[in-house]
């Protein structure tokens, strides 16, 4: 029914959150047409802006239809009435609604959207010879395709992305400017006539210019066992036959990666099949508009070479997500290139580098990689290495709590069921830049985060924006990665910073970076309790949050000087106390131990007494001169760097049971450690830790010495290295209990709280964490964990702006 004849009024409305680059604006205008109203809608650095006009009733129900029906990709956080003007009549209502231009004044507080795989209509497209972007590699509509990485700048508008220099065609403008088109307002529209060009590169030279050409040899390549660089969404990959061990052997050697798992991309889930074990929770995530790499059981009949994931029983999988990706799995028309199968899809850099994004850098850094390379034209602003998760079973009904003695189902733990969570793992493509939203309003702040698989925050108000992972900051390039992706950051949002928190370990790169630049006060926040203010502020915990934090991990740099990682501390944003941490252990060499897990466990074995006997693999694992070495260290106390490391008692105990005593990259000892957990069988209370209560000045401890004692038995007696590490997984959960229920009377604080926050590194294990999770709620208590940011130290700048936020709020309350 017609409104032109009722009552009208006008309203203009503010909507803020995830409302650029998702199809906003085109929605809107539909949304207007179907009631009938006049007016515009833009995009302005605060998100978007409309002014509306139309009878009361139908401006009530379009207010409301913004909320209820925004497009997927779109996150409504508010919808402001920003001023209601008087009642006009009909006639001289505005005639039509319209999208106009965007408005660019003031500070940016509106988000960017993350990059998403194309959809399923664009691949349709992609595939259907009478359409005009048949095989086109940057087919794209308003619903999907490259948004972060492109972003130059905000409003999100096609001047500010890459996509700039490439004008519309004609026939592209007409998609453009139609209400009715799928393609209404997309910025990175394009087709062959007027977008970004595709070929290939050979290392040695020479180059086959045009899609399909260059598509057909990059498979003939591939297909003879050749390492080709493929240009993405945001970053270069480096792509291999990952059923065959010689491509996939020689593609360690050359990128210097010994041992650590390689990603698979598949053609789709039918293939993901048949490489891993997908349940339905997986291929809900493998087809997220997202598209992570997920970690999932291997099939032990599948085809993949041993090499790609060498002692591991999982597999990270992904799904195409980039039209090229689609393209290299299918048949060339006119070509005999052999179609591939699974291939392995990894970063485009030398270990510990960040991955490569520029052509020029690509061509320098990945020339002893690469035999080839698969170039475009399109720049990337913005490098974003993909995201990972994995699946752990959903946490147990607090009503109807499971059996704590039951053993685990090994299936539901790793594979997840139905209704399995995610535990982030690598936050970066398809989910950064979305902020999370902090306890109290910050002012502008840069959070630099830690060493390892860093990410940083720059903050403003209530909103946290997380980079994109970055990695180790060890390497010269990975730090040059950091200083511009800093700049790139704070420039798109308008972050001026007003202080710069840091890491409270001195030897950090990133507090060095900020000490060598900063001209504003920095503040230095504690490992363990950046991580406890991340999973509480990701949970939207208020500012006077009060929790137990079981904060395991591998290194972080205590209050007193020593490396902690055992760690249960009380409190919230604003302060926390250690009750307690795992029973201290000299770690002899340092980081040489981290490197050895053989070393870790003579360290163990000797602070719980035990001999050094030759029965025991990690004693046999060192020869004569190395054992010697590390019994003068430990009687001397030379050399040896004190630790709570729960991390290092995982490496100790995967060296007792012979499974790792030396690791080629971070964590190795522990993932090797679940994976034989997870085919064993706990017999429950077999270890126990020992609980010493502490004092007025010393937290209480987490003795690990007679479980070290006792699993050295188990390994003289025989007992299956599978049902040992099933039983630490046992006693360490059961630990976590212990030290929850003491800490929730009141240890050392005289605060009482139900609420457990499980955080570190080491719940990125799904078997400990489900285990945790389970007992703890048996136990009643509330518990939280990690599901929008990782348990890693990719959520530390996260932390530790929100740590610096309620300092400030503090400050200001003080000062009143």
């Amino acid at each position: 029914m017609s409104t032109a004849a009722a009552p009208c009024a006008r309203r203009r409305l503010r909507v803020r959150g995830l409302v650029q680059g998702v199809g906003f604006r085109p929605f809107v205008h539909r949304l207007a047409a179907r009631f009938e109203l006049g007016g515009v809608v833009g995009n302005d650095v605060d998100g978007v802006f409309i002014e509306v006009e139309g009878p009361a009733e139908a401006l009530d129900r379009f207010a409301a239809a913004l909320v209820a029906e925004a497009p997927p990709l779109a996150r409504v956080e508010e919808v402001v009435q920003v001023e209601e003007g008087a009642a006009v009549e009909p006639a001289d209502r505005a005639q039509a609604f319209r999208i106009v231009e965007s408005r660019v004044t003031g500070s940016a507080a509106t988000w960017v959207a993350p990059d998403v795989a194309v959809c399923d209509d664009c691949v349709a497209e992609l595939f259907d010879p009478a359409d005009r972007r048949f095989r086109y590699p940057f087919i794209t509509c308003t619903n999907c395709g490259p948004r972060f990485t492109i972003t130059t700048a905000l409003p999100y508008d096609r001047p500010s992305t890459t996509m700039a220099p490439f004008a519309l065609c004609p026939a592209c403008a007409a998609q453009y400017t139609d209400p009715a088109d799928r393609r209404f307002h997309a910025q990175p529209l394009a087709c062959p006539a007027c977008g970004p060009r595709l070929w290939l590169e050979q290392a040695t030279g020479g180059r086959v210019d045009g899609t399909d050409a260059a598509i057909a040899a990059a498979q003939r390549l591939l297909a003879d066992g050749a390492t080709v660089a493929v240009k993405g969404v945001g970053g270069y990959h480096l792509a291999c036959d990952a059923t065959s061990e010689h491509a996939v052997a020689r593609l360690r050697e050359r990128k210097h990666r010994p041992a650590r798992p390689f990603a698979v991309m598949v053609a789709g889930l039918d293939a993901a099949r048949r490489i891993a074990h997908v349940p339905p929770a997986a291929a809900a995530q493998l087809t997220a508009p997202e598209r992570p790499i997920v970690l999932l059981p291997a099939r032990a009949d599948g085809p993949l070479a041993a090499a790609v994931a060498p002692g591991n029983p999982l597999v990270g999988v992904m799904l195409p997500y980039a039209p090229l990706h689609h393209l290299l799995f299918a048949p060339v028309p006119g070509e005999d290139a052999p179609v591939p199968g699974p291939l392995v899809m990894t970063s485009g850099n030398l270990t510990d580098e960040p991955i490569c994004h520029r052509d020029d850098d690509a061509r320098r850094r990945l020339a002893g990689l690469a035999d080839a390379f698969v170039v475009h034209d399109r720049p990337i602003h913005v490098p974003c290495d993909d995201s990972i998760v994995r699946l752990v079973a959903p946490g147990p009904d607090v009503d109807a709590a499971p059996d704590v003695d039951a053993a685990p189902d090994v299936d539901a733990v790793h594979d997840g069921g139905t209704a399995a969570e995610v535990i982030p793992v690598r936050r970066s493509r398809g989910f950064t830049p979305l902020p999370v939203r902090l306890p109290a309003e910050a002012p502008p702040l840069l959070a630099v985060g830690g060493e390892l698989k860093n990410t940083f925050c720059v903050a403003r108000g209530r909103d946290a924006w997380l980079s994109q992972h970055l990695g180790d900051m060890g390497s010269v390039e990975t730090l040059v990665a950091f200083e511009r992706s800093v700049a790139q950051l704070r420039d798109l949002y308008d972050v001026t910073p007003e202080a710069v928190a840091v890491d409270l370990h001195p030897g950090y790169h990133t507090t060095a970076w900020a000490e060598r630049t900063a001209t504003v006060p920095i503040e230095a926040v504690q490992h363990h309790h950046a991580h406890l203010a991340a999973l509480l502020a990701e949970h939207d915990e208020p500012l006077d949050a009060t929790a137990i934090g079981i904060v395991f991990d591998g290194t972080g740099y205590g209050t007193d000087a020593t490396i902690w990682g055992g760690e249960v501390l009380v409190g919230g944003y604003g302060h926390v106390e250690r009750v307690a941490h795992l029973a201290t252990v000299p770690l002899p060499g340092g980081d040489a131990a981290v490197r050895r897990p053989a070393r870790c466990a003579l360290a163990h074995l000797w602070a719980a007494g035990v001999e050094w006997d030759r029965a025991l693999p990690p004693v046999a694992a060192c020869d004569e001169d190395e054992r010697a070495t590390v019994a003068h260290q430990l009687a001397h106390d030379v050399g040896c760097v004190p630790t709570s490391s729960i991390g290092r008692l995982f490496d100790a105990v995967a060296s007792l049971v012979g499974v790792c005593h030396t690791s080629s990259y971070e964590a190795q000892a522990p993932m090797l450690l679940e994976a034989l957990a997870a085919r064993g069988r706990a017999d429950a209370g077999r270890y126990r830790f020992g609980w010493s209560d502490g004092d007025a000045g010393r937290p209480a401890a987490l003795d690990p010495g007679p479980v070290i004692a006792a699993i050295a038995d188990d390994v003289r007696n025989g007992l299956p290295a599978t049902d040992i590490a099933a039983g630490f997984h046992d006693a360490v959960a059961d630990a976590i209990v212990t030290a929850a229920r003491a800490a929730s009377a009141g240890t050392g604080t005289g605060t009482v709280t139900r609420t457990v926050g499980l955080t570190g590194g080491v719940f990125q294990n799904p078997l400990l964490l489900a285990a945790a999770r389970r007992r703890l709620v048996a136990a009643g208590f509330r518990v939280l964990t990690h599901r929008l940011v990782p348990p890693n130290d990719g959520a530390i700048a996260l932390g530790q702006a929100a740590v610096v936020a309620a300092r400030q709020t503090r400050r200001l309350h003080e000062e009143r």
